[in-house]
């Protein structure tokens, strides 16, 4: 479905990540400030800032059904991956 996904080749950081299914739609991804472990492969700075540049979940082929599933259950651990 077109509405989940599309790539922003204009913009000065694209791409952003190297996978082939990069998806832009999630720029900024909606689970930064989840307060639930998002499942993502995320590390925690010494600053405390979560760092999610090697996450890929934003962007991969199923990223937008993967967030929304997420964001309706309440941050439920088996929604990535089998985890």
């Amino acid at each position: 479905m077109s509405y989940k996904k599309f790539k922003n080749k204009e913009c000065e950081f694209f791409p952003c990540h190297k996978t082939e299914h990069l998806n832009c739609l999630f720029c900024f991804c909606p689970l930064y400030n989840s307060k639930y472990d998002c499942g993502g492969d995320y590390t925690i700075l010494s600053n405390g800032i979560k760092d999610c540049s090697e996450c890929l979940i934003p962007h991969s082929e199923t990223g937008y059904d993967d967030i929304i599933y997420f964001l309706k259950h309440g941050g439920t651990r088996r929604w990535w991956n089998g985890k």
